[in-house]
C-alpha cells in the first residue's frame, strides 16, 4: 500500500487521483460502447432481441469459464501490471470493430468473438482493480473512495449515452466504438504511473499450479459461508439475472415499441447517470445512518420498480407515433424518469456493497472474493441475457421488463430476513467466515 498518514484524506492519498482518473476515463468510453453495440446489433445488422442477448452474453461468458481462476491469478501476481496489460488488450479488441465494419466483414458472429475477448480482459482487469484499490487506499477511506469512483462513473453514465447518441448520428455506431478504444489506452498509461508498493507474492503461490483448487475453494468458502456476504452474494446474483433479462429487451423496446430515435434513447439513458451521481453522492451518509445492508436492499427494490415503470411508458405513447422520434414526448419523459430512479438506486447501492465487501475481507482473499462474486454474477448474465431476449420475442418487450422488475422486488424483499439487513461498514473484519 502507498505510504499514507493516519489522518490523510483521499486528496492526500498518493496514487488515488491517477487511479480515479484512469477509472473515469475508461468509464466514459464504455458508456459510449454500451449504446453503440446495441445500435449496431439492432439497427446496423438488423438482428433481433435474441442476438442482442447473445452479444451481451458473450461479453460475460469468460466469467463463467475463467472467473474463479482470475481470482487466484490476481492474488498470485502484482496487480498494477495486470491492470495495464488488460486495458491495452481491451483497446485492441474494441478497435477491431470499426475496422471490420469498414471492410464489410462485421456480423453478429464477429461481435460475439470480440466481446468474448473484451470480456476476458474485463474479467481479469476488474478483479485486479477491485483488489488494487485497498492497496492504494487505507481501509478507513474505502467508502469515500468508492463514492468518488461511483460519482465519476455516474457522470460518465450521464453524459456517455448522450455523447454516444450524437457520435452515432454523426459517425455511425461502429466508428463510435473507437472512443472506448482510445479511453482504454489512456487508462493503461495512467495506471502505469500509479506509484504503490505491492508485495511480491511469496514462494508458496508465485508461479505454481499446485493448490489452485484449494485456493478457489477458499474464495468460494469465504463468500458463501460468511453470514453477511452469503445473503449479499445471493441477492446480487438475483439482481444480475433480472437486470440481464431487462437489458436484453431494453433497446428493442425503446427503438421498436416506443419508436425512440437513437439520440432520444441516449438522452433518456443519460438520466440514469444523473441519478447515479446523486445516489453516489449520498451513499456514504445513507450507509452510515441506515446501515449498508439496509441501503442495498432498499435500492434493489427501487431498481425493480424502475424496470416496471419503464414498461408502463406504453400507456403514455400516442397512437400512430412515428418511428425515430421522441415517443410523443410524454412516453419519453416517463422512460427517462424510470432511468433516473434506476441510476439513483444503483449509485446508492454500489458504494455500500463494494466498501462492505472489501472491509470485511482480508487482503490475501481480496482477489478470490471479488472474482467469486463477479464470476457468478456474470455467469448469471451469460445464462439470463439470451433467455431474456427469447422471452421478449415471445411475450413482448414490455412484458419481459415487468417480469424482470417484479422478480427483483421479490428477491430483495426476501433479503430482509437475513444478516444482510444489519450489515454496517464498521463491522469487524475476521479471518473465519463462520463468525
Amino acid at each position: 500500500m502507498t505510504e499514507t498518514q493516519p489522518t490523510a484524506t483521499l486528496r492526500q492519498t498518493h496514487g488515488f487521483a491517477r487511479l480515479w482518473t484512469a477509472s473515469t476515463t475508461s468509464a466514459f468510453g464504455t458508456y459510449v460502447t454500451v449504446l453503440a453495440l446495441q445500435v449496431i446489433v439492432v439497427d446496423v445488422l438488423k438482428a433481433d432481441a435474441f442476438d442482442v442477448g447473445l452479444v451481451n452474453a458473450a461479453r460475460w461468458a469468460p466469467y463463467l469459464l475463467f472467473g474463479l481462476l482470475a481470482g487466484v491469478l490476481v492474488d498470485r501476481v502484482r496487480r498494477r501490471p495486470l491492470l495495464v496489460a488488460t486495458d491495452a488488450l481491451s483497446a485492441v479488441a474494441l478497435a477491431t470493430i470499426p475496422v471490420l465494419a469498414a471492410t464489410g466483414h462485421l456480423d453478429v458472429g464477429w461481435l460475439v468473438v470480440l466481446m468474448a475477448v473484451f470480456g476476458l480482459c474485463t474479467l481479469v482487469g476488474d478483479a485486479a482493480f477491485q483488489s488494487f484499490v485497498p492497496r492504494v487506499v487505507p481501509a478507513r477511506l474505502l467508502a469515500p473512495a468508492h463514492a468518488r469512483l461511483d460519482q465519476s462513473d455516474a457522470v460518465a453514465q450521464a453524459s456517455g449515452p448522450a455523447l454516444a447518441g450524437g457520435l452515432i448520428a454523426v459517425l455511425g455506431a461502429p466508428l463510435a466504438v473507437l472512443v472506448d478504444a482510445v479511453s482504454y489506452l489512456a487508462s493503461a498509461v495512467l495506471l502505469a504511473t500509479v506509484k504503490v508498493e505491492e508485495p511480491w507474492p511469496g514462494p508458496r503461490t508465485r508461479g505454481r499450479l499446485h493448490g489452485v483448487g484449494r485456493e478457489i475453494a477458499d474464495g468460494l468458502r469465504w463468500v458463501y459461508i460468511h453470514p453477511t456476504l452469503r445473503p449479499m452474494a445471493i441477492s446480487t446474483h438475483a439482481w444480475f439475472v433480472c437486470s440481464a433479462v431487462a437489458g436484453a429487451v431494453l433497446t428493442p423496446f425503446a427503438l421498436r415499441t416506443l419508436h425512440l430515435s437513437v439520440l432520444a434513447l441516449g438522452l433518456a439513458l443519460a438520466a440514469a447517470g444523473v441519478g447515479a451521481l446523486v445516489g453516489a453522492s449520498f451513499a456514504v451518509r445513507l450507509g452510515e445512518r441506515l446501515g449498508a445492508g439496509t441501503v442495498i436492499i432498499a435500492a434493489r427494490i427501487g431498481t425493480g420498480l424502475a424496470w416496471v415503470l419503464m414498461a408502463v411508458t406504453l400507456f403514455w405513447l400516442p397512437a400512430g407515433t412515428a418511428t425515430g422520434g421522441w415517443g410523443g414526448g410524454a412516453a419519453w419523459a416517463v422512460f427517462a424518469l424510470a432511468q433516473l430512479l434506476l441510476g439513483l438506486c444503483m449509485g446508492a447501492e454500489n458504494t455500500n456493497e463494494m466498501a462492505y465487501r472489501q472491509t470485511a475481507t482480508p487482503d490475501g482473499l481480496q482477489g478470490r472474493m471479488n472474482a467469486t462474486m463477479r464470476s457468478v454474477n456474470r455467469a448469471m448474465i451469460v445464462i439470463a441475457a439470451p433467455l431474456g431476449g427469447l422471452l421478449g420475442d415471445a411475450v413482448g418487450y414490455g412484458s419481459a421488463l415487468v417480469l424482470a422488475g417484479t422478480a427483483l422486488v421479490i428477491t430483495a424483499l426476501l433479503s430482509i430476513g437475513t444478516r444482510l439487513r444489519g450489515a454496517r461498514l464498521g463491522d469487524p473484519q475476521t479471518t473465519d467466515p463462520t463468525t
